[in-house]
């Protein structure tokens, strides 16, 4: 070639060929020569909190360039900025991807729940490969949305649950692929979220925005969802627990318990789901009615066909708020479910025998009747090549694979790309929907009220509708703000 390939035209020429492409070792370049085809220029979209790691972990401590910060709250920036001098800082992401279009390659998105699809979305549109925190978006179109962008624009993607890169998943997967449960015919999994709070009446005071923030922060901070005034339960950590912002307790640790058995099992779109949710009670006989708010605890069955992997009809059933399930016949009495106290886990019940691990995929056991309990030998790994790096090299397992291109070896080994996030993702906020069904209430002549939504919901998958309660089709997607619209 007369004329020399910039970074940028070279790792996208890749990724729109679909197929993957050789970096110079660095050895026939010289010790210590880093190629410039070997580094991705990354930005970030939420820079505080989990955003910082985010971005740190895929930075890989200097492996990758880190050109752009985005972060409303200049005051949760400082770590990062301070980490990455040299990388321009915005508070609008849509300002950033504008400006700094030909300079970036790839985006970690690590804000609020509602932001992750639209952030995502114009991420995408652009050709960027994308990192998006669990849960991979806030409504049911959002994840199917993604996960079809992301094949059509042909970028590389990973969701942020880094236990889909644990060595126990692996593990489980090896025992059941052996038969060693059986089929597996009824599934528990639980968390003791929420543990910010959640259930409580939506706040009427106004407070004034902190000192770093100004009106326009805050517009910008509620981005695509409905407006509302500054309140400190609508922001840092406490945003979680309302559906403007938040997916509860479901959407914050879903992604990271309902993966080992959505994986395991290879399940795909649920047909039923069904849920109940707990009730506060301040004056006698009347409960508290928080429509806008997430429950203070949930109960959520999701039904599952048979799948290619497992010959057996599957119900699934979540608990949070600090309810768990009960101890199958197969695991003792003295025996902890899940995580020590039983606050995270997963139950996996077959025909012959019982898996149980900690969230994450983390630690686990098999139980069959007369036989010793099975654990993960200590020295497993799974064949993971970033087993030692932070979060098991979730973040370097994907801008490892944006370098190799779409579709190659390194995305196709990738453990949570859209094409598994979605699906995943979508089973996740089925419980959302039918948790906001649950709440669905006309007001009756006495002053109380009729929840007419409190009942079985069958789903279609395919097309993303339930199919016996119309009402309950309004929770799939979100109205969207002008100016945030979903690309």
């Amino acid at each position: 070639m007369k004329k020399k390939q910039t970074r940028r035209k070279f790792l996208k020429s890749t990724a729109v060929a679909g197929s993957g492409f050789f970096i110079v070792p660095r050895h026939v370049l010289g010790k210590g020569y880093t190629a410039p085809s070997d580094k991705l220029n990354l930005a970030a979209i939420g820079a505080g909190g989990k955003g910082f790691s985010d971005i740190r972990n895929s930075a890989d401590g200097g492996v990758n360039n880190v050109v752009a910060l985005c972060d409303v709250d200049s005051k949760a920036a400082v770590r990062a900025r301070t980490l990455f001098p040299k990388a321009k800082y915005y508070k609008d992401f849509r300002v950033m991807l504008e400006e700094m279009n030909n300079d970036i390659d790839a985006v970690t998105v690590s804000t609020p729940d509602h932001v992750h699809g639209v952030a995502a979305m114009s991420a995408i549109g652009l050709g960027k490969h994308v990192y998006v925190q669990k849960p991979l978006t806030h409504n049911i179109y959002e994840a199917r949305q993604l996960t079809e962008a992301a094949r059509k624009y042909k970028v590389v993607t990973q969701m942020g649950n880094q236990g889909a890169s644990h060595p126990g998943q692996v593990y489980m997967e090896k025992w059941f692929d052996d038969g060693l449960i059986g089929d597996v015919h009824t599934v528990e999994v639980w968390t003791n979220r929420p543990v910010w709070p959640q259930g409580i009446p939506v706040p009427t005071e106004k407070p004034d925005l902190p000192s770093h923030l100004d009106k326009k922060d805050w517009d910008l901070y509620i981005g695509p969802a409905e407006y509302v005034d500054y309140h400190p339960l609508f922001y840092h950590f406490k945003w979680r627990g309302w559906w403007n912002f938040g997916t509860g307790a479901l959407g914050d640790m879903g992604c990271h318990i309902i993966d080992s058995p959505f994986r395991v099992l290879g399940l795909g779109y649920p047909t039923e789901v069904e849920a109940s949710v707990g009730s506060i009670y301040k004056r006698d006989w009347n409960a508290e009615y928080v429509p806008q708010g997430c429950p203070p605890s949930s109960r959520v069955q999701v039904t599952f066909p048979k799948s290619a992997k497992n010959n057996s009809k599957v119900k699934m059933i979540w608990s949070d708020g600090g309810l768990r399930p009960f101890h199958p016949d197969l695991i003792p009495a003295s025996d902890h479910l899940g995580d020590e106290g039983s606050n995270n886990g997963v139950i996996m019940i077959g025909d012959k025998g019982v898996i149980t691990c900690e969230a994450y995929g983390a630690n686990p056991r098999l139980y069959r009747k007369g036989e010793e309990v099975l654990t993960m030998p200590e020295d497993y790994n799974g064949g993971i090549l970033h087993l030692h790096y932070p979060e098991r090299g979730h973040q370097k397992s994907w801008t490892e694979a944006c370098k190799a291109g779409y579709q190659s070896k390194a995305h196709q080994a990738l453990t949570s790309s859209f094409d598994y996030a979605g699906p995943l993702t979508e089973t996740v906020l089925m419980g959302n929907l039918a948790i906001r069904s649950y709440t669905l209430a006309k007001k009756r002549m006495d002053g109380g009220r009729n929840f007419y939504g409190r009942k079985k919901l069958l789903w279609d998958g395919e097309n993303m509708k339930v199919t016996n309660f119309d009402e309950a089709n309004q929770f799939v997607t979100r109205p969207y703000r002008e100016g945030w619209k979903l690309i």
